[in-house]
């Protein structure tokens, strides 16, 4: 029987439910020290609903208006979607600042302070949360518009990152790109427009329609990496791989991590450079061998490590202990040797005063998993 993996590390996905990045970073180094290799800033501020605060980016971009329909508002955002309106042609869209950069100079600056105060452990790296392009353009942009619009867009939060990079060093920051429309995307739901139709995979034929899901895992993959491999050597890269986080509800329940596998292993072929983390979902009824069988299939390389999204603060470490149990079996037929903890998601809104109990949690488990 294959050595099972150890247990070590805990990773916070990135939203926390705390008023600045300062309470934030003083939270969880308080809470997990050393058990956490990187932390994020808890994207507070207009980042609190993940990527809703990009809709003013689109708005900002000359040649885009807004369908004149009534608006749709989801947590006081504007959904409309946005139409390439004809005074500029879509290979000409530039959009300005979308807000990262700023963000994280920002917040780095107050992670360094601490850092050197001691409050956060040395050698603690900063971590930065990016979406996919996919996300923002399938979420703001009308279906017939998107593919003439993702390539402007991408090209922004390239220059995002770029600016990132510049001011911050590559030996203190770590970079995750959340991949999580892909998944509507691979399980051929509705996102509220209608079924999604996989514009970006056109070249794969049949495999565009959901037909051949690894084929589809391919193309997502290869569109991650464009961004992906813009981080660069010296700083730290991860994925979070997610099924949504709409009140605290996945958008559909993944039947089981089949999906997740292969654009974990699509990616560890897309990217050029070393991947140092993937995230991926463990629902909270998930403690049988079926869900996490799949994970025998992993195939990246030892230096990337796979954090499973195992805790949930209903069920405690009993609950939680009770998921790790198959999925370590799992890794260990792949012959991983080593992997970490986490929620599913963000936890930065769910209510604030559960902040600190559900950090110290993943403290508890991984005592309680060794």
């Amino acid at each position: 029987m294959p050595q099972l993996p150890r247990v070590a590390g805990a990773h916070l996905v990135g939203s926390v439910n705390q008023p600045t990045a300062e309470a934030v970073f003083r939270l969880a180094a308080g809470e997990l020290g050393e058990a956490l290799p990187r932390i994020p800033d808890g994207e507070v501020g207009e980042r609190f609903h993940w990527i809703l605060f990009q809709g003013a980016a689109f708005d900002r971009v000359a040649g885009l208006s807004r369908a004149p329909i009534d608006p749709i508002v989801v947590a006081g955002f504007d959904l409309r979607p946005l139409l390439l309106d004809g005074t500029v042609p879509a290979s000409e869209l530039v959009f300005g600042p979308l807000g990262y950069a700023a963000a994280a100079i920002e917040s780095h600056a107050e992670f360094v302070r601490l850092r050197e105060a001691g409050v956060i452990p040395a050698g603690t790296r900063f971590q930065v949360c990016l979406p996919s392009p996919l996300a923002p353009v399938t979420s703001f942009v009308a279906p017939g518009d998107r593919a003439a619009v993702y390539p402007a867009y991408a090209a922004a939060l390239v220059a995002e990152l770029r600016a990132i990079t510049a001011a911050i060093p590559a030996a203190d920051l770590a970079v995750q790109l959340d991949l999580a429309t892909e998944f509507a995307y691979l399980e051929g739901i509705s996102l509220g427009g209608g079924p999604l139709e996989a514009f970006f995979a056109a070249a794969a034929g049949d495999d565009a329609d959901g037909t051949a899901p690894d084929a589809l895992a391919a193309e997502v993959a290869r569109l991650a990496a464009e961004l992906a491999d813009a981080v660069p050597e010296g700083a730290e890269l991860g994925f979070h791989l997610c099924y949504g986080d709409v009140g605290e509800k996945h958008f559909v329940e993944p039947q089981d991590a089949g999906r997740l596998v292969a654009v974990a292993n699509a990616l560890g072929t897309a990217v050029s450079r070393r991947i140092d983390w993937v995230h991926l979902p463990v629902p909270i009824e998930r403690t049988d061998a079926a869900y996490a069988a799949p994970l025998a299939g992993w195939a990246l390389p030892a230096e990337t490590v796979p954090f499973l999204g195992l805790v949930h603060h209903e069920d405690g470490v009993e609950g939680a202990l009770a998921r790790l149990a198959p999925a370590r079996e799992a890794l260990a037929a792949a012959g991983v040797a080593e992997f970490g903890i986490g929620t599913e998601c963000g936890f930065g809104r769910g209510p604030a005063e559960r902040t600190a109990g559900l950090l110290a949690l993943h403290r508890e488990i991984l005592a309680a998993a060794q």
